[in-house]
């Protein structure tokens, strides 16, 4: 079986992994409430001859496939957990809710967890094929939204003993995630005080409210005295209640604070909790502070992203029908903005270039250009593929399945990830996946490099989860 084959292969099976897409796309749930689209894919592992194990790192919709033995081991990373409020009927240009209020695959993990899949199916048929040793694993992550399902799997060690480890994103266009994500860390706070009539005894309260909103201020001063990329986040989860004639004896805010390494996170953190207790003690109230996750740092690995690269170039090009583009363009129409391809790793004058060329287009086939002497750029999103990245050698793609203006965690993503148009990157990405696989598994060097310089970019560093201990993955919804 030679590489084409593997092409071939995804082609003839692309309903079996289209049809995992749709089934997850329609489930639609959210962090670690998984249940039903775990089993759709474990499902499919079965059907192929994997072995699977659920409930890895004590997690209910964590799960491993795993299929063959010895070395190489090569891991595929897969996701499927939905966004909250983001319901949106399937193939509409137009915002129009299945259900008001209800969930939807806003960032395409319906797509990524089935093109994972099919990437992991065609390695094991390539090995089996022509009788060669190695170990593919599918590895179920849940809870990226929000949840850093990996970063709780990595504490468990889930991802030890992997060769590498590789993944993708559906997006905008092709290309290799030659950039780092920005670490994060999600925090609760819940401030308790005393309630009592705000007009007859106000004298007697101590309001919860005041100071979560006084310790917002407090973070908004701090915000000229971080490192350049940071971004702090929250939402006030809980404001007391709604009679303003109580001195609101309980308020809670959760924050996402971010920068571009974990250790700048854990300073930054450290100095939110100083301004929550600071707040909490004018006010003479009591402030609990919460650690929900945390998300690390990609290390890069330009080694597998020049492998990845050459196989974006030689997969089978995606070809759009004229229903495809129609649904692009009418979705389209509906966005303003172009995507900022400067964020992605390719210079200014090759965004301009790019972004010249795709004046007028809705989806995007070309491949952008990738060159491992350039500098790595810090991307403005966090991943929990990151965790994974400080344990094994780690890279991921984009692949085309959302119209170029298509911001993710929007309802247009969600319109489109149930079309044809989604299913093609779907093939590809898997096509460039596997394809990159064989190329691991073939070429000994390929490996010894990307290893090398993992060893090289880690500086003797472990990894350690400041996840503590105690610490289990929950739902947002049940925090």
């Amino acid at each position: 079986m030679e590489k084409k084959q593997v092409y071939e292969f995804l082609e003839e099976n692309r309903a079996v992994f289209n049809d995992v897409s749709d089934h997850v796309w329609d489930y639609a749930e959210t962090a670690f409430q998984e249940f039903q689209s775990m089993d759709c894919i474990c499902e499919a592992l079965e059907r192929f001859g994997f072995r699977v194990e659920k409930g890895v790192a004590e997690i209910p919709t964590a799960f491993i496939g795993t299929w063959g033995s010895g070395h190489p081991v090569i891991g595929f990373l897969g996701e499927f957990d939905a966004l909250s409020g983001m319901s949106q009927e399937a193939g509409a240009a137009e915002q129009k809710p299945v259900c008001e209020g209800g969930n939807g695959h806003g960032c395409g993990h319906n797509l990524l967890g089935a093109g994972s899949l099919g990437a992991a199916v065609a390695l094991k048929e390539y090995l089996e094929k022509n009788g060669k040793q190695g170990t593919v694993k599918y590895f179920g992550c849940p809870g990226e939204e929000g949840g850093s399902g990996k970063a709780f799997m990595a504490r468990g060690g889930v991802f030890d003993g992997l060769d590498a480890a590789l993944t993708w994103h559906p997006g905008n266009f092709n290309g290799v995630a030659n950039v780092n994500f920005l670490a994060n860390y999600q925090i609760l706070y819940k401030f308790k005080g005393r309630a009592s009539h705000a007009a007859a005894a106000p004298q007697n309260g101590r309001s919860a409210l005041d100071a979560l909103e006084l310790m917002n201020v407090g973070v908004q001063f701090l915000r000229e005295h971080v490192p350049q990329e940071t971004r702090i986040h929250y939402a006030i989860t809980n404001a007391g209640g709604f009679s303003p004639n109580i001195v609101q004896p309980r308020a809670e805010a959760l924050y996402l604070i971010r920068a571009p390494k974990l250790e700048q996170v854990e300073e930054i953190y450290q100095r939110v909790n100083q301004i929550a207790r600071g707040m909490a003690m004018a006010t003479e109230t009591e402030v609990e502070i919460e650690f929900i996750k945390s998300c690390a740092n990609m290390i890069p690995n330009k080694a597998l992203n020049s492998v990845l690269y050459q196989n974006l170039l030689s997969a089978p090009p995606i070809v759009y029908s004229d229903e495809d583009l129609a649904l692009g363009k009418a979705l389209d129409a509906t966005l303003a903005n172009m995507p900022n391809l400067s964020s992605v790793g390719v210079t200014e004058a090759e965004a301009e270039a790019f972004e010249e060329e795709m004046a007028g287009q809705a989806l995007f086939t070309e491949v952008l250009p990738f060159n491992a002497q350039r500098e790595i750029k810090v991307a403005p999103g966090s991943s929990d593929v990151g965790d994974v990245s400080w344990n094994v050698p780690t890279a991921q793609i984009s692949a085309t399945c959302w119209t170029l203006k298509s911001p993710a965690h929007t309802w247009q993503t969600v319109a489109i990830g149930r079309s044809e148009a989604a299913h093609k990157g779907l093939i590809y990405a898997a096509q460039v996946l596997a394809g990159a696989a064989i190329d691991l598994i073939e070429d000994d060097s390929l490996l010894k490099a990307a290893q090398e310089e993992f060893v090289r970019r880690m500086k003797g560093k472990k990894y350690i989860s400041p996840i503590p201990a105690d610490v289990k993955p929950r739902a947002i919804s049940e925090l």
